[in-house]
């Protein structure tokens, strides 16, 4: 893989715009070699008539001779000079010294380039740095008082010196992390940087020196503000004014807090409350140090950006002059010569070696720390469990799962077309009891239908949101490592949908056969014992079929369930918007319910259309999602206190007006039930449909510079958003059938309602990938690639902040 790709490629997705513009530079090198291919045409053929006429006799038999260093010069052609700014910060400025040279002044343009990218790249760094720097010594009083708590609970009347056991106790932390400095070899050391060589040396030499210091030392610093540069005080007053931070929200917390009701809860000293700090504060420095690990990635992935495009840069500059000197008539001997580059990429390098961006050690430092503290409080000093978890390994694609899925999927073809093939062949959908099987097995077994194409949009959305790199695992709050990729969800879909589909044959099979035709309680009862194995799939408490995601949907889950009870993430009114599109399939296990728990699973009768409670049930289960949606909305109002959340809940509330006036209308035909619903429905099909794409997609945007879209676009090919807008018109408006009621004598009206759910699922697909890709630039213009994880403890001093 060529270097811009893998450079592309290694990025991270919102800090794109702080890296070095390695592809636009290149551009300009080839505008470079262009122009000098032009100027050096006339040149060298004006060379060879000089050269052909001019010069002197040497004789029949004297071999031809040129002095190759009359031409070579060592003279600079650009200068690198460091300025300080107003601000205190330093930047780099390049002069280059032959502008007046033919091309010179596309050279200009680079080297004027570079020292933008360069600034821009080295600002960004040191930002970075900063804020890490400033995170670092409020993690290093969080370890203060997780000692101390941790000696207060394990020996709570020992006599021995507290204070100087804990005060050794952080302060081994440097030493140890020094120890084990040798045999610690970062991605850096092993892509041969010879920036981290050069720091690591450094770092060695303050070691042999004792100077190497402890979590917090090494980041006291002049730039560290004044009033962190405190001492360290004694633990016992650590602990007589620090609170835990309870952030686990409960129901009663919410409730509470809207009343009002303040509940001062005093610090316990009890291993229960030691195991959840301990947990939390683990989670904290394991993200911590994700951040370091990302921020010197940023450094040395520039570095090399750097190293790359000057060495381009030189290759470009290179001048390949041919000289012809006939020996015979019928031979001639060409000698070849080249002319030494420009001497810019040494001096600029230099430079670039020198500079904050290559030269700070503060993130190698506090990785070093970091390692030292996880591995001694947090594995019980055994380094590689604790650096397992500090590095989790990369998920490598196992080729038994893409051999699954393809099987699976071949499968799941398969017996579609043996369905269709069995329909047409004992013309099923010509005899007696086919209306009754579709009043009664064909809503049982389209649930799997629905839940089969809708984990299919998922696997698409995974698949383009990681070509068109939309960080989704961050986004939705996965834990590192544990997230699904496409060909997980296609292995699960297939698998469930081979299940149904082989069910639905049994079934068909038994009732046509003669000798199984007395078991048709047994027959009827194959959906119910799919549902059961999909509910104890979901709800095993092993580790297998991918525990982590199972859990963390049914966390998910009961959230949104609880909506007005907890605070609404992300991931929470996400899983909500699916459940929009899958009103049909929670009608469908309103069904499960009412036609095995009243028992017409034993004659084949569907007795629920007539029941009073499985109408007002039919209401409640179709209002359900929006109204978890729509109670999502007021909390985020409330909370964030942003106006749009508030026309956000009236488009839900819309949404509930015209799902209940339709669903009346649907079981009482009648001209008001038919012209309120028209309404109703139409309203909210223009309100959703606009806010879909002007707020959700952030489209039809008009001072953007791609006409009617937005600024920023992931997908190169314009026309994709035009189409996806389309598409989402005509798929809303498709549910107004429910309304206009269009009957098709070869359809029949469960199919009908199967296939405009259908069609509602596939639009949420197509509405999942652009509302993330949104979402994605939103993180990227604020340069958002980190979550924050609350502390465990609460300093008195910071109770401001």
């Amino acid at each position: 893989m060529k270097f811009g790709k893998e450079y592309v490629s290694q990025m991270i997705p919102e800090w794109q715009q702080a890296y070095m513009d390695y592809a636009y530079l290149k551009t300009i090198l080839k505008d470079i070699e262009a122009s000098r291919q032009r100027s050096d045409k006339p040149q060298a053929a004006a060379l060879r008539r000089k050269l052909s006429m001019r010069r002197a006799f040497s004789g029949l038999t004297k071999r031809y001779s040129f002095n190759v260093s009359a031409i070579d010069s060592d003279s600079p052609d650009v200068m690198v000079s460091a300025v300080t700014r107003e601000d205190g910060t330093d930047s780099i400025e390049t002069t280059f010294l032959k502008a007046a040279e033919a091309g010179g002044d596309t050279e200009l343009m680079f080297f004027r380039t570079l020292d933008r990218e360069f600034n821009k790249v080295n600002d960004f760094y040191r930002s970075k740095v900063e804020e890490i720097v400033k995170e670092a010594v409020a993690l290093n009083k969080q370890m203060d008082a997780f000692i101390a708590f941790r000696v207060k609970v394990e020996k709570p009347s020992s006599s021995w010196n507290f204070t100087e056991s804990v005060s050794v106790d952080m302060n081994a932390l440097a030493s140890e992390g020094s120890a084990s400095q040798s045999h610690r070899r970062t991605l850096a050391d092993q892509m041969g940087s010879k920036v981290e060589d050069t720091a690591h040396e450094r770092r060695s030499n303050d070691t042999e020196n004792g100077t190497l210091p402890s979590l917090d030392e090494n980041v006291m610093s002049d730039q560290t503000p004044e009033g962190f540069k405190r001492e360290r005080e004694s633990p016992m007053d650590v602990l007589g004014h620090i609170t835990l931070n309870n952030t686990l929200e409960t129901p009663q917390s919410t409730i509470r807090n809207i009343l009002k009701v303040t509940k001062q809860e005093e610090l316990k000293f009890t291993r229960e409350n030691l195991k959840k700090i301990e947990e939390r504060l683990r989670q904290v420095l394991i993200e911590f140090y994700h951040k370091l690990r990302i921020t010197k990635n940023f450094s040395f992935l520039n570095t090399l950006a750097f190293s790359k495009i000057m060495k381009k840069y030189d290759k470009v500059l290179t001048a390949v002059t041919r000289v012809a000197k006939p020996v015979l008539e019928t031979y001639q001997l060409f000698l070849f010569f080249q002319v030494a580059s420009r001497n810019a990429a040494k001096p600029f390098l230099e430079m670039v070696d020198s500079s904050y961006l290559t030269s700070s050690d503060e993130i190698n430092n506090l990785m070093l720390r970091v390692e030292s503290t996880f591995v001694e409080h947090f594995a019980n000093g055994n380094r590689s469990k604790g650096m397992s978890l500090l590095r989790p390994k990369v998920k490598k694609e196992q080729h038994r799962i893409t051999f699954s899925t393809g099987f699976l999927a071949g499968c799941t073809v398969s017996l579609i077309i043996a369905l269709a093939l069995i329909i047409h062949v004992r013309n099923i959908t010509g005899k007696e009891g086919q209306k009754l099987y579709m009043e009664t097995m064909f809503p049982l077994y389209s649930l799997f239908g629905f839940v089969v194409l809708h984990m299919i949009m998922y696997a698409a959305n995974i698949y383009f949101w990681r070509r068109y790199r939309v960080n989704y695992p961050f986004i939705f709050g996965f834990k590192e490592g544990t997230e699904l990729g496409f060909s997980q969800v296609l292995l699960f879909s297939f698998g469930l949908g081979t299940l149904a589909l082989s069910s639905v044959l049994l079934n068909l099979d038994m009732e046509m056969d003669p000798k199984t035709n007395d078991y048709k309680t047994i027959t009827e009862l194959l959906p119910l014992f799919l549902v059961i194995i999909l509910i104890a799939v979901a709800l095993c408490p092993f580790n297998i079929f991918y525990r982590s995601s199972r859990f963390f949907f049914l966390a998910i889950l009961f959230r949104c369930v609880a909506a007005p009870l907890y605070k609404v993430n992300l991931p929470d009114f996400f899983l909500a918007d699916q459940l929009t599109s899958q009103v049909q399939a929670l009608r469908s296990l309103e069904f499960y319910i009412c036609y095995y728990g009243w028992g017409d699973f034993r004659l084949r009768q569907n007795t629920c259309r007539s029941s009073d409670v499985y109408k007002t049930f039919y209401f409640i289960v179709a209002v359900t999602p929006y109204w978890s949606r729509l109670l999502q909305c007021l909390r985020r109002l409330i909370e964030e206190r942003d106006s749009r959340q508030g026309l956000n809940a009236l488009k839900y509330f819309l949404t509930i007006l015209a799902v209940c006036v339709r669903t009346a209308y649907s079981l009482d035909k009648g001209i008001k039930w038919k012209v309120t619903a028209w309404v109703f429905s139409a309203i909210a099909t223009f309100y959703g449909t606009y806010w879909d794409i002007v707020v959700d997609w952030g489209l039809l945007q008009r001072g953007s510079r791609n006409s009617w879209l937005r600024e920023k676009l992931l997908i190169p090919h314009k026309s994709v958003y035009f189409i996806a807008m389309v598409l989402n018109v005509v798929l809303r408006f498709v549910w107004l059938q429910t309304v206009l009621d269009f009957r098709f004598s070869f359809l029949h009206r469960e199919t009908m309602i199967a296939l405009l759910a259908s069609l509602e699922i596939v639009r949420r697909g197509i509405w999942n990938f652009f509302r993330l890709e949104n979402e994605h630039l939103n993180n990227v213009g604020r340069y958002r690639a980190f979550k924050s994880v609350p502390l465990p403890f609460n300093y008195d001093e910071d109770k401001d902040s």
